[in-house]
Formats: structure tokens, sequence, C-alpha cells
């Protein structure tokens, strides 16, 4: 038997599909649904092999099993798959037993009123942030991002601060699989802001994004990292150009982040 404790990188893009552990049927189905992340409501089989790769007999029995299973919806007059409500089940037990974003909640609205700007909760999936919170500061300028959504790891201070807190080994080998992700012409300058990003935090105890991701958006980032080094989320703080100045990041919101951050761990004695 294999060791059910032993640690899963979530933040990885590589797969071992060698792994005897690796069960390449529930990869698959998984591949299936993760078709619908990019805006898609309604996919055929057609489309779902072009994405996945998947032969077409192979995802027509893929999708039948899942909405059997109610993970996938089935359209009999566009002939077409949407996701089923059975993954909103599966989304809204995993957030009741996520403490740390009902702990973090009402401290993170506190931040976003007083900086009037955007203050995020998320954590690494493949290669990206997934979002956990998002309170809104400044009601005239609600970045239109909800929970649940996925943003960049390398050009945005929550993933910058996510990778600026993996052991180095980790870090350098995430560097290369980001690399190989990213658009060669892009890469250069996306890895210096993470590199840059990781000698921010470790002098300042935060990083930063200043419009790397969004030309009108100045942000500071923070890791939170759970006791026993098993879990890792991030923090940060999103504001407008105009009312944000890099000055007032490393003098009042980074700090105070920091602040947020450390009491959320303190009150979750450190069990994230």
């Amino acid at each position: 038997m294999g060791n059910p404790k032993r640690k899963i990188d979530t933040l990885s893009l590589a797969i071992d599909e060698n792994d005897p552990q690796f069960v390449s049927a529930v990869a698959r189905a998984f591949s299936i649904l993760r078709c619908f992340e990019y805006g898609s409501k309604y996919l055929g089989n057609r489309d779902i092999s072009a994405q996945t790769g998947l032969p077409k007999a192979t995802v027509s029995r893929l999708t039948f099993t899942l909405a059997q299973l109610g993970y996938l919806s089935y359209s009999e007059i566009l002939e077409k798959y949407s996701l089923g409500t059975a993954l909103l089940s599966l989304g809204h037990a995993y957030m009741r037993a996520n403490d740390v974003v009902a702990v973090a909640r009402p401290l993170m609205m506190e931040l976003a009123e007083y900086t009037q700007s955007a203050v995020m909760l998320g954590e690494a999936d493949r290669g990206r942030m997934v979002l956990l919170e998002v309170c809104q500061g400044d009601p005239s300028f609600e970045m239109k991002l909800a929970v649940g959504a996925r943003v960049p790891h390398g050009s945005t201070a929550l993933g910058r601060a996510d990778l600026a807190a993996r052991p180095i080994d980790m870090f350098n080998r995430h560097l290369m699989e980001l690399e190989m992700e990213c658009e060669p012409g892009y890469w250069p300058r996306i890895r210096s802001g993470i590199v840059r990003a990781r000698q921010d935090y470790e002098h300042y105890g935060f990083c930063f994004s200043l419009g790397d991701w969004n030309p009108e958006i100045f942000a500071v980032g923070v890791p939170m990292v759970s006791a026993d080094g098993g879990r890792t989320l991030a923090l940060n703080v999103s504001g407008r150009v105009a009312m944000v100045t890099r000055e007032k990041l490393v003098d009042d919101f980074g700090p105070k982040l920091v602040a947020l951050r450390d009491k959320v761990t303190h009150v979750m004695r450190g069990r994230l």
C-alpha cells in the first residue's frame, strides 16, 4: 500500500503518470471537468476531445459516467454537457471545511475598508492561484474577481508570495515548470519579477506586483504557511495605481497585511 500521508504538491504542473499510485481513469475524468474552467458553459464530446487530446470514444464514456454521477449535466437539445450540481456541493463542502476562510474573512474586510482596496486569499493549484475569498473595500473599483477564480502565479502579488515561501529547491523546480508553460517572449520579465519578489520577501516580509499583472493595479502579497509546512496560502492587497504607491505598500499596507496573516495563523494555531 502507498503512504496516504505523503505530501502532494498542489502547485506542481508536472504529473507522474508512471507512479504506481496514479490512476489514469481518474485523471482523465478530472481533465474533462477542467475543460470548463475557461468560461465555456456547454461543451460537446468533440470539443472536450480536442481540448484534452483524449479519443472521442473515451470522452464519450467518461462524460456519460460523470453525467450519471451528477458532475456533468447533459442537454439533449444542444447535445452538449455543462457542469453539474454535484460539483457545487463539493465546492460548498470544501469551503465549509476551511475554517481559515471564516477566520480570515472579517479581518480581510476590515483591511479592505481601511485600504480602500481588494484583499484576497488564495491557494496554489497547478501553476495558478485559486481565490478562496475576496473582500472589496472600494465600491467604485471592484475587481472582477470572485471566489473560485484563477489568477497567474508569476505576475500577481498573490502568486509571487506563494512562490517566495517555497523551499529553494522547490522554488527552482517551479520556475522551470512555469517557464515551460509561459510564452518565451514573456518569460525573462516574469522570471525577473518572481526572483525579485523572493528577495523582497526576505527583506520586507512581503512582496509586490507593481502593474506587472494589470497596469492599473499595485499590489502587495504575503504567504501564510501552516505550522507543519504542509499547506501554503497567500494574502494580498490590490489597489488602484492612482491611489496606491510603492511607499504606501511598504510603510502601511504591507505591514498591516503581515499583521493580518499573523493573527489568522495565531487563531488557527498554525493548522491551516
